[in-house]
């Protein structure tokens, strides 16, 4: 049971790294283009990343909590406490993050189909400072969980 438990946990891992990666990449090039159409196809394309990094996160932690119960590990080791406390983290950060990314695709969806001309309400609304703190954020509350899961100290 333990070699599906972990197998199922990598592979979450997995979904929950690569969808976070992309989201962020999509992101940033969002911040690179002009056009709300070309805007809009990013960020949608985005939410369907965002959508792998909710299943991966959903999937590793299940399965990392069930491993930690099979392996003997305990819930209260460091490493396990502060691999669920940044779990927490990266998942509301990203959430917080993510809502004005939400509002940038609903009007660079609408401004795509008003003429699709360049818009400063949407530039600020992709270049929002906080919302992409708080998306950087949740990135290195990911890759903080990923050295942890490498490293289990003790």
């Amino acid at each position: 049971m333990t070699h599906v438990l972990l197998f199922l946990h990598l592979f979450s891992a997995f979904l929950f790294v690569s969808g976070t990666v992309a989201a962020g990449i999509l992101q940033i090039t969002a911040l690179r283009r002009e056009r709300p159409s070309e805007i809009a196809l990013l960020l949608r394309t985005a939410r369907t990343a965002v959508m792998l990094t909710a299943l991966g996160a959903l999937g590793a932690l299940v399965f990392g909590l069930a491993l930690v119960g099979d392996e003997d590990i305990g819930y209260g080791t460091t490493w396990v406490s502060a691999s669920i406390a940044l779990w927490v983290a990266s998942v509301a950060l990203g959430g917080a993050g993510g809502r004005t990314a939400r509002h940038a695709r609903y009007l660079a969806e609408r401004l795509a189909a008003e003429g699709d001309r360049p818009n400063e309400e949407l530039r600020k609304l992709v270049a929002h400072r906080r919302s992409l703190l708080l998306s950087y954020g949740a990135t290195a509350a990911v890759v903080a969980i990923l050295v942890l899961m490498v490293w289990r100290p003790n």
